[in-house]
């Protein structure tokens, strides 16, 4: 028997152990086996996570809620003109300001002008039609960085990653939403992965595209990508930032040139105003500085607090892995520390963050058996081959939490939606008829769900005292208009209410548990046409509204009715 072929090798030690010039782990370190692994040693494939994201962002585009106002005004609206010549303007738009960018708006036109074509008339396809579109952006980016995350630190942190990317309250929300937060987050996504890949020039370039095209004020979390490729390669990823911000710069003035017909950058306006100018923030209301926290709780869960970790843990993590994955980290606490200071917060601002909280959390779920690696054995402890086991069951934990979250915001909140919809079934109304809202107007879910017989839609006061969008104004210059009613102090403007409510044919009302008197009550004048439950979220205790909790949630929540009226003829 040659005893040669049992001698066993000892584990090599880990870096800062006893040898400083040990190298951090990365997956291109592991010895090849010689029978047919080279395919393993390559990570995930490109397929099954490209498969994976596509059905979760096909499940998202097609039951995601509106959950900001001002996607729909900002965003929906602008494109609901260029489509089909009507829709509401805010005072962004307005030329005097120029603050929102039109390039932003063609971006998506490359998805719903076609769909306009395809679809026709049937708005609410084309609505779809461009989520969708988003949709499919988001899983080509979020699959680049899991394949690039795999190739370099292995199949299980991928895993891990791809998970969470994919079943995550925040990434199933922000991924389908049309919001200039969510494009830098695809670019996010797109650039770490390219950095892993070692396309620094690349990474650079989808970097200012996140902060040009998409939001200019992420370019703080891009920071770190931007430095690391430039001291990687400078000369390649200098060339590369400079050419893509000048051609993108210049295309963004050509742009805005042509809507609003005055020469002017609204990526520099949007700059000066928020800047120099001070935003005025106030305005638009403010929260405390845990408001991130609490978020980010909500739609990560426990997978949000290991990711806050990586940073304390990271003295144990950086045994095995290389700095670019810190890099690739980072930007998480930097966006976090900045906005946190803010005083006017929204969900919708850590949306650039989302895949890199996924990934931080992966990377430790993968790394807890290490906290009880004895420093010098060689052999594997019973503690930490229990903990090897359990780092599935808190994935698990995570996804079915994020699962539950995701089931009461959908379930919860989307009457609006639902509502509208129902308005092409009552057509025998006749053209020229007047739909009216009131105090539900930040939950109007856009133009695209308006059939063609309503004239025009009309705001009713409710109390409200900020200001309002006003429809396009094509006798002033359309995109080009600046009407005298806008202005950036969020004063309301006298012409913003319909006066005379007996000219409206429908009524947008949501009738809650409250000593109030809802026009809804007269039924000589009214009648509901189509009632749906809205969550009640003030009623409703946190922990049964914020997750759906079998048998509970029907049970202890508490539900309005979101109601059409119909004016009851005389």
């Amino acid at each position: 028997m040659d005893l040669t072929t049992t001698t066993r090798q000892r584990r090599p030690l880990l870096s800062g152990s006893s040898s400083s010039s040990a190298k951090p782990y990365s997956k291109t370190d592991k010895p090849r086996r010689s029978d047919g692994g080279d395919a393993e040693d390559r990570g995930l494939g490109w397929f099954l996570p490209f498969i994976a994201l596509c059905y979760l962002r096909y499940m998202s585009a097609t039951s995601n809620i509106v959950h900001d106002c001002d996607e729909v005004f900002n965003y929906w609206e602008p494109l609901h003109y260029l489509l089909y010549k009507s829709g509401f303007q805010t005072w962004e738009y307005s030329s005097n300001f120029a603050l929102r960018s039109y390039l932003y708006i063609l971006f998506h036109e490359l998805a719903g002008r076609p769909a306009s074509w395809w679809f026709g008339d049937d708005k609410v396809r084309v609505f779809y039609a461009v989520r969708l579109f988003l949709g499919l952006v988001s899983a080509v980016s979020d699959t680049v960085l899991v394949v690039a995350l795999s190739r370099k630190y292995g199949k299980r942190i991928a895993t891990y990653a791809v998970a969470m990317l994919c079943l995550t309250s925040g990434c199933f929300f922000a991924s389908t939403s049309f919001l200039p937060s969510s494009f830098s987050m695809y670019a996010m996504s797109l650039s770490s992965g390219l950095l892993l890949f070692e396309k620094y020039a690349m990474a650079v370039a989808v970097s200012v595209f996140g902060v040009i095209l998409g939001w200019p004020f992420s370019i703080l979390a891009f920071l770190p990508i931007v430095v690391y490729a430039l001291v990687k390669r400078f000369k390649q990823a200098f060339i590369s930032g400079a050419a893509t911000s000048i051609f993108l710069l210049g295309l963004s003035v050509l742009v805005d040139h042509y809507y609003y017909k005055r020469w002017t950058s609204s990526v520099l306006n949007l700059l000066i105003y928020n800047v120099l100018g001070g935003g005025e923030s106030h305005l638009y209301g403010t929260e405390g500085p845990l408001f991130y926290i609490k978020n980010g709780f909500n739609n990560f869960n426990l997978g949000f607090v290991l990711a806050i970790l990586f940073i304390a843990l990271f003295p144990i993590i950086r045994r095995k892995y290389d700095r670019c994955l810190l890099v690739v980290i980072s930007p998480m606490y930097i966006w976090l520390a900045f906005m946190s200071l803010q005083p006017h917060k929204e969900e919708r601002f850590l949306y650039p963050i989302y895949p890199l909280i996924c990934v931080s959390a992966s990377v430790v779920i993968e790394n807890i058996p290490e906290l009880f690696r004895e420093k010098y054995s060689t052999r594997e402890s019973l503690l930490v081959t229990i903990t090897k086991y359990i780092r599935p069951v808190i994935l698990g934990l995570i996804l079915c939490a994020s699962h539950a979250r995701t089931f009461s915001l959908i379930n919860g909140y989307s009457a609006p939606l639902e509502v509208y919809k129902l308005l092409e079934h009552h057509d025998d109304a006749g053209p020229g008829s007047v739909l009216c809202v009131g105090s539900e107007w930040h939950r109007y879910p856009s133009s695209f769900f308006v059939p063609d017989y309503i004239s025009e839609v009309r705001w009713i006061d409710d109390g409200f005292r900020g200001l309002l969008p006003f429809p396009f104004n094509s006798t002033l210059g359309g995109t080009a208009a600046s009407p005298p009613y806008f202005n950036n102090k969020n004063q309301a403007s006298d012409e913003q209410f319909l006066k005379n409510i007996e000219s409206c044919t429908f009524l947008i009302e949501l009738q809650l548990s409250r000593p109030y008197t809802y026009r809804g009550n007269d039924l000589s004048t009214w009648e509901a046409i189509a009632v749906l439950p809205y969550l009640d979220r003030e009623l409703s205790p946190a922990k049964y509204r914020s997750f759906f909790i079998p048998y509970k949630w029907q049970e202890k929540n508490v539900f309005g009715k979101y109601v059409i009226l119909r004016r009851v003829p005389k």
